[in-house]
């Protein structure tokens, strides 16, 4: 068990482009330059989704952290509002980089990214590029575009490529957003429908109605999730890789994420027995957050 630290949360802001980004920043008390893990979210989600959970760990364990929204998103500036760009969202992630390599009192050469889910295909890929990078953690990663994409069944398929051409065609031609709820009950018209998905994604928020009314993305991300395969960059990471997989997941699922790990050089892999967003949630949570923890440690050294 982690020892359990006081620490201090802040919040602060770094540009990324034109808009600027909300962040937290965790430092924990009694630790002289700690290493820093920098944190964000997944397909249309943000920071309140239990990501606080995540950092607040890490920083009872002696490492700051850093938790962001992506512009769009949650608290961080970008109009219109949720909408999902792939190369704007890996913008963030080098800009969030940046920023902490900026701070006094932080170890800057213990970096150590980390994204769940849509955010941990964007940390494999940057992993491939960064090479500064310490040490990285991907949970329940995206990481095949058509594998994702086709996991559900070709009548929905079908029904989101139409919602994602209906809405560029709104975006070209300078309209609202045309959009889509992004997690749904199944037979819903949602990007995400899996059995217990919405269920959990209310636990994820706490039931809160502020949170619960976020639930939509703008609809031609639905046309660029089946290009999107950061999988391929898995051969290029000379970083320490823990990769965190659920054997039930049926938004990445588990034999292409299996294959894209076994390709990791120095990747270290481990399964549970669970779907794709019970990582956040008790049981299980305390297991998947300990094992970081445990990954931490031995590849930054134990900053206590």
């Amino acid at each position: 068990m982690t020892s359990q630290r006081s620490y201090v949360r802040s919040d602060v802001t770094f540009g990324s482009g034109d808009p600027s980004c909300a962040a937290w920043l965790y430092r924990p008390d009694g630790v002289a330059n700690p290493p820093i893990v920098v944190l964000a979210h997944g397909f249309a989600a943000f920071r309140e989704l239990r990501l606080d959970a995540y950092a607040a760990r890490f920083a009872q364990a002696g490492y700051a952290a850093f938790v962001f929204d992506y512009r769009h998103w949650g608290a961080s500036e970008g109009m219109p509002r949720r909408i999902l760009d792939i190369g704007k969202q890996q913008a963030d992630w080098a800009a969030a980089l940046a920023y902490v390599r900026s701070l006094d009192g932080i170890d800057t050469r213990r970096v150590v990214a980390w994204g769940s889910s849509f955010g941990g295909g964007h940390v494999l890929k940057l992993a491939a590029r960064d090479t500064g990078l310490a040490a990285a953690i991907i949970q329940v990663p995206h990481v095949s575009g058509p594998a994702s994409a086709f996991s559900q069944s070709p009548a929905l398929v079908a029904r989101l490529i139409l919602g994602g051409i209906r809405d560029q065609v709104r975006a070209w031609t300078g309209r609202a957003p045309y959009r889509m709820a992004a997690v749904g009950r199944p037979g819903d018209i949602a990007m995400m429908t899996s059995p217990g998905a919405y269920e959990l994604v209310e636990r994820m928020g706490d039931m809160r109605e502020e949170l619960l009314a976020e639930n939509d993305v703008a609809a031609r991300i639905a046309l660029r999730v089946p290009l999107y395969s950061p999988g391929r960059y898995a051969r290029d990471v000379s970083a320490p890789v823990l990769v965190q997989l659920a054997a039930k997941d049926d938004v990445t699922p588990i034999e292409k994420a299996q294959a894209v790990a076994r390709r990791i050089p120095n990747g270290e892999v481990h399964t549970y027995d669970i779907g794709h967003f019970e990582p956040y949630l008790d049981p299980y949570f305390d297991t998947i957050v300990a094992e970081q923890i445990d990954f931490l440690d031995r590849h930054l050294g134990d900053p206590r």
